[in-house]
């Protein structure tokens, strides 16, 4: 009797599921909720626009024959300069730190993973502190973001370095690498916010640690972007590797994944994508924990249907809450990261709960 040889897992045979909704119709939905929340974003403020102006300045600004100019200079100023770059930001950041919460999801195997885990948001508020509190004005508005951006560098290299033994870098390892050195850092923040002894710089420093896009100019909105864009086309051509490692590292290993030396890159590239948008924005909790999620429920977990998803997802999102944030007690302004907390926690409940009835 002839024994058949067990079969070797194929490489596209990737632990994903079948979308549940048909994926085109979904995209051109998330599409459709980014540009209504964009316009109302632009449209929402002290000065009231209605959402035809809102478009047809933005044609005229595209081209001036695309539309005829009826509003005065002033109107054309909120949009372009204040508004717009406002939303476009929002898009950026929540659009990034969706994907890099998928992304880290899948490179930890962890579904609780989000792109506060890595210490990097921990490293950026530490930065931001610094300038706040001690005046440091040596780049102008410049100076929060770099000194932020520097903080979530060095965090980066620190939880590299302790989550690497012998060469390699476990997932339980870089977790606890990225949990601990966030948790140092958050204490070297409050720490230099309690000794400042000026409520000012302490109530700026606060509401930076809560998040926020107050003041956004378009000084602000060109590296994000750039770091979003470049990123997740990075992980979109990777895909079918993050495919992989969500049946398991020997499964990813036997397909001829080096899955030591591609978790430490794809690691290195997110964490820098999160500290430029921390950069920018503050600390921005649960967006990349809930968002995706609600995604694969609705399209699966093949990277190539769900970042594409996540990003439109997350833009929409934010901009929602954004729009919430500076219209519930207008004129003044909620950090965004409490609206995200107070919508997060309630899914992260629901999530677990949903988990263990799984």
């Amino acid at each position: 009797m002839t024994r058949t040889a067990p079969s070797r897992p194929r490489a596209d045979t990737a632990p994903v599921r079948r979308g549940r909704v048909p994926y085109v119709p979904l995209l051109i939905v998330f599409a459709a909720a980014v540009a209504v929340t964009a316009t109302a974003g632009i449209a929402a403020g002290s000065v009231p626009l209605p959402f035809g102006e809102v478009w047809a300045i933005l044609l005229h600004r595209l081209h001036p024959s695309l539309a005829e100019p009826t509003w005065t200079a002033v109107r054309e100023t909120i949009v372009i300069d204040v508004r717009l770059p406002r939303v476009l930001l929002c898009a950026v950041v929540g659009a990034g730190l969706s994907v890099c919460g998928m992304a880290l999801q899948a490179l930890v195997r962890n579904p609780l993973a989000d792109p506060m885990l890595l210490g990097v948001s921990s490293g950026a508020t530490v930065g931001a502190v610094v300038v706040v509190v001690f005046d440091v004005s040596l780049l102008g508005v410049f100076s929060l973001p770099l000194a932020a951006f520097s903080g979530a560098f060095a965090a980066l290299v620190l939880v590299y370095l302790l989550a690497r033994a012998g060469g390699r870098m476990t997932t339980v390892r870089l977790v606890l690498s990225g949990v601990a050195t966030a948790e140092v850092l958050s204490a070297v923040a409050s720490g230099l916010i309690i000794t400042s002894g000026d409520p000012h710089k302490t109530d700026a420093a606060l509401r930076w640690m809560l998040g926020g896009l107050a003041g956004t100019t378009w000084d602000l909105v060109g590296i994000p972007a750039a770091a979003v864009l470049f990123g997740t086309g990075v992980l979109l051509g990777v895909s079918r590797p993050l495919n992989l490692l969500l049946a398991g590292e020997e499964a990813a290993a036997a397909l001829g994944l080096d899955v030591h030396r591609f978790r430490g890159a794809l690691f290195a590239l997110v964490a820098l994508m999160i500290g430029t948008i921390v950069a920018v924005s503050g600390s921005i909790g649960f967006v990349g924990l809930m968002l995706p999620h609600a995604v694969r429920l609705l399209v699966g977990a093949d990277h190539r249907r769900a970042l594409p998803a996540v990003a439109l997802l997350g833009a929409a999102f934010l901009i929602a809450a954004d729009l919430a944030a500076r219209s519930v007690i207008a004129p003044q302004e909620i950090p965004i990261g409490i609206l995200t907390a107070l919508t997060g926690g309630p899914f992260f409940l629901w999530l677990m709960r949903r988990r263990a009835a799984r």
